[in-house]
C-alpha cells in the first residue's frame, strides 16, 4: 500500500503501515491512562469514546457489560487499541489494582468539578450512560466523582464529548 493511496484516518507517519505495525508503534508511547465505559446504551457513543481514546493513545479501553458497539463510530481505531470486555463490574475491578478510579458523573451531589482534579498517571476514567449514569455498584468503587461544568441551559454534554474533555484534561496535566 502506497502512502498516497492509504485512505485510513491516520497521521502521516503511519500511512502505508499495516495495522499491526501501527499498533506496535503506538504501544511504544502509550499513556498510562485507561478508560472504562459502563452502561452506555447508544452504540455510536461507545465507538466515539473508543476513537477519542485512540487519539489520546490510552493504554486500555474497558467495556463493561455490553460487548458489541457501532464500530463506525470508532472509525476503525479499535484496531490500534487494547479493548477488554468485562461481563461484570467485579471482573473489571480485578484489573484495576493500584489505579485511581475517577468517575465522570453529574447525577450525584458528591461530584466535584473536573477542573479542580489533579490526576495521577495511573488513572482510569469511568463513563456511564447519559440516562442512568454509572451504576451504583461501580460508582461506589470510584475513588472520586467529578463532573464537567456546564455554562448553558443544558446540564450535561454528550458522553462522547465528556470523555474527550476528561481525556484532554488528563493529557494536559500528565502528558503535555
Amino acid at each position: 500500500m502506497k502512502v498516497m493511496e492509504d485512505s485510513r484516518n491516520l497521521i502521516d507517519k503511519f500511512k502505508g503501515l499495516e495495522n499491526e505495525r501501527v499498533k506496535a508503534e503506538l504501544d511504544k508511547s502509550r499513556t498510562p491512562l485507561e478508560v472504562a465505559i459502563e452502561n452506555v446504551e447508544h452504540d455510536f457513543n461507545i465507538g466515539s469514546i473508543v476513537r477519542t481514546a485512540n487519539s489520546f493513545n490510552v493504554a486500555k479501553v474497558h467495556i463493561i457489560g455490553k460487548k458489541k458497539y457501532n464500530r463506525r463510530g470508532a472509525m476503525c481505531t479499535d484496531k490500534y487499541l487494547e479493548i477488554i470486555h468485562h461481563s461484570t463490574v467485579a471482573d473489571f475491578l480485578k484489573t484495576q489494582a493500584g489505579r485511581e478510579l475517577i468517575a465522570i458523573e453529574n447525577n450525584t451531589k458528591e461530584a466535584k468539578p473536573l477542573h479542580a482534579k489533579q490526576f495521577p498517571p495511573d488513572t482510569t476514567l469511568i463513563f456511564g450512560s447519559e440516562n442512568n449514569g454509572i451504576t451504583p455498584e461501580l460508582l461506589n468503587q470510584a475513588h472520586e466523582i467529578r463532573y464537567i461544568e456546564s455554562f448553558g441551559s443544558t446540564r450535561s454534554v454528550n458522553v462522547g464529548v465528556a470523555a474527550g474533555i476528561a481525556m484532554y484534561e488528563y493529557a494536559r496535566q500528565v502528558i503535555l
